[in-house]
């Protein structure tokens, strides 16, 4: 079973937008450092060493939160139920079933169950937004040309 994703609160919010400035300054430095202190409730420090990558990460997530989006990481290599791989594309799951039986998105069976890739299904979903943009655009540039008014 997954864990509910919810919406930040308002306190959440402006906690991570000053979080992510100040960590984006410290990423900005170049410095090596990786080592970082957390500061308990009874004001005890406790002293960490990250990877770069996990802070850039970690900055990342402060900017989505700082947002007011909801954060779910998932690692790439992961392999997704079809409800999970629908939510993703924001798509019902009988429509994701379709373009998975359909070969447009590739799938493999676990017993009686369809998994995706988390990577093939982004590798979709890129696809999927750049037709979408490459429509939008052909639009836009048919309106100007008919002198529709969206100029």
């Amino acid at each position: 079973m997954t864990t509910p994703v919810s919406l930040p609160l308002t306190q959440d919010i402006e906690t991570a937008a000053t979080a992510q400035r100040e960590l984006a300054a410290y990423l900005a430095t170049g410095f090596e450092t990786k080592r970082v202190q957390l500061v308990d409730s009874q004001d005890h420090v406790h002293s960490i060493q990250l990877p770069m990558a996990a802070l850039r990460l970690l900055g990342d997530i402060l900017a989505e939160l700082a947002d007011g989006n909801a954060v779910r990481i998932v690692p790439v290599h992961a392999e997704l139920t079809t409800q999970q791989a629908a939510d993703m594309l924001n798509v019902s799951r009988p429509h994701l079933v379709k373009l998975l039986e359909s070969g447009k998105l590739p799938y493999h069976r676990t017993g009686k169950h369809r998994r995706v890739r988390f990577n093939d299904l982004m590798t979709y979903k890129q696809a999927r937004d750049d037709k979408s943009a490459q429509a939008l655009d052909a639009l836009a540039s048919q309106a100007q040309e008919l002198g529709l008014g969206y100029e």
